[in-house]
């Protein structure tokens, strides 16, 4: 049974003008919009949530059928301290909500069919064993690694959480100072040559660029950070998987009053000249104050908003912006299990430099690199007794015309069903009892993502901060963006704090109290949370 959240205690409020707005609407309840309907309910606006596909979640929702239980998008658990303070603001605890277990080994990387593998483990005496086993020289900087990027991230904290609506609050974070420590020009895998000479090493703490859907060799090397956040803070698994987490957040949600209307389309937003004043769905109207869009940022402009009210996101200039690769999807449901091979495991094409550059030139790859999740072997209530769960993830270019998914999808599910071979899985077809294809093609057209990029727009330094769709939506009175279209970006710890800078400018916008939410950058005291590590 899920708990019910604590009684309250009144927020500071400062006094409410007759005509203070009250209402807000919140269009999606992925994770951005689940973690705003939070804040902004706890700070007593009157809160309704209109999610198109039939459970909360959007691409962190469920999978489940005939006893078996897959996440739909997100599997690693990252960086729990953002949801840790959102859940202290709203006066529960993460962890009793959700439990949750820390993972170690964290992931297993395989090099290519010949290339070795690494263990890798947030142990740091362990860590550096494995690096040793392929490199002792990249051994002795893994500690310095770690060092170097956690004063990266202090540094750049105050970045990721505050809004950036326009050039002007680059000079206010005075960012200059900052370039010396963040090297913008330079590559993730550039960055982690400063570290490492073996380009194993390299990859193993550079392919959390593909958490942004980018490649190492491009990614801003600012993202060096993503991998220093599995080392200090880990890699968690939460019982029910990462949709669990969803879940939770909603139930908290409606004992704060949230109201939510699943199953339901928004087909066009309403507007009084350039405010949203409602919208239209395929159930009714409702009247709002305001409008949160978490819905797939593309997505929902191009078929939401008239083109004509729109000045810097005009149709014409989201097509041209750059997005992120998509995702080809098994989700299986198997006999038996496979208990010797790791809750995670990456492997990397031999060539896996053209693989990404297949992948960047819309092109499908003969040895493709991809990602298992094996979840039973952490969490065995996923699948009925005897029987396990298999997600399976291969990065392919977003939705292009070049390439055919109805007819490729055969071959290539065969292809990387013999991938599998590579990382010990050799008799996983026989022992499929439940199968469930997602292509880019099914991502665009049944679950609403713009050209099946399931990361959303590239995190180019061209598309980000001032540069990608702003918090408080630059084209449209009372419209606030959260989700990975807007800053900080893509990966569930910034969607979660994408919703504290959006609630932040909304009350502020409405005279409300936001002090509550806390200063970007300000140090939180510890979350206290029973951890368990497996």
């Amino acid at each position: 049974m899920t708990p019910a959240a604590p009684a309250l205690a009144p927020l500071p409020r400062t006094a409410r003008p007759a005509d203070r707005p009250r209402n807000v609407l919140i269009i999606g309840a992925g994770p951005g919009g689940l973690a705003a309907a939070l804040l902004l309910a706890r700070a007593g606006l009157h809160v309704r949530v209109i999610e198109r596909l039939p459970r909360v979640g959007g691409r962190c929702s469920a999978i489940e059928a005939d006893g078996f239980r897959f996440d739909l998008g997100p599997t690693f658990f990252l960086y729990p301290q953002v949801l840790e303070r959102i859940f202290r603001l709203v006066g529960c605890d993460l962890h009793r909500q959700i439990p949750m277990v820390r993972l170690d080994p964290q992931y297993r990387v395989v090099f290519g069919p010949s290339g070795g593998h690494l263990n890798c483990t947030p142990d740091l005496a362990r860590m550096e064993a494995e690096v040793a086993r392929l490199n002792p020289i990249d051994a002795r900087n893994v500690r310095r690694f770690i060092a170097e990027n956690q004063v990266k991230l202090e540094s750049f904290r105050p970045v990721l959480e505050s809004p950036f609506l326009s050039w002007r609050d680059l000079l206010c974070w005075d960012l200059v100072k900052l370039l010396p420590l963040l090297r913008p020009w330079a590559s993730v895998d550039a960055e982690l040559g400063r570290y490492f000479s073996d380009p194993r090493v390299r990859l193993a703490f550079t392919f959390q660029a593909k958490y942004l859907g980018m490649s190492p060799f491009n990614c801003p090397s600012l993202f060096s950070i993503l991998s220093y956040l599995e080392y200090d803070f880990g890699v968690w698994h939460p019982y029910g998987g990462c949709a669990a987490v969803s879940e939770g957040m909603a139930d908290v949600a409606r004992e704060l009053g949230v109201r939510f209307h699943l199953g339901e389309q928004v087909t066009q937003l309403h507007f009084d000249g350039n405010r949203a004043v409602g919208v239209r769905t395929d159930a009714g109207e409702y009247r709002a104050d305001a409008v949160v869009v978490n819905a797939d940022f593309a997505h929902a402009m191009t078929r939401l908003v008239p083109d004509r009210l729109r000045r810097r996101w005009t149709d014409r200039r989201i097509a041209r912006k750059r997005f992120s690769c998509s995702t080809f999807m098994l989700y299986l449901g198997l006999d038996g299990r496979s208990d010797d091979l790791p809750h995670h495991t990456i492997y990397t094409a031999e060539d896996y430099e053209r693989n990404l550059r297949d992948i960047e030139g819309g092109r499908l790859s003969a040895d493709p690199s991809f990602y298992v999740q094996n979840a039973c072997v952490t969490d065995p209530d996923l699948a009925p007794k005897g029987r396990s769960t298999l997600y399976v993830l291969a990065p392919v270019p977003h939705k292009t015309a070049a390439i055919d998914w109805t007819k490729e999808t055969p071959g290539f599910r065969a292809c990387v069903l013999r991938q599998l071979a590579k990382i010990g899985l050799r008799d996983v077809e026989r022992r499929i009892r439940l199968e469930k294809v997602v292509t880019p093609s099914d991502w665009e057209g049944g679950y609403a993502v713009f050209k099946g990029a399931t990361f959303n727009l590239a995190h180019t330094l061209t598309q980000m901060l001032h540069l990608r769709p702003r918090n408080r939506f630059e084209d449209l009175d009372r419209v606030y963006l959260v989700g990975g279209g807007t800053h900080p970006g893509s990966g569930l710890p910034v969607i979660y704090e994408s919703a504290r800078i959006t609630a932040r400018l909304l009350l502020q916008d409405f005279g409300l109290d936001a002090s509550w939410l806390g200063e970007p950058g300000a140090k939180d005291e510890p979350v206290p949370a029973s951890t368990v590590t497996v």
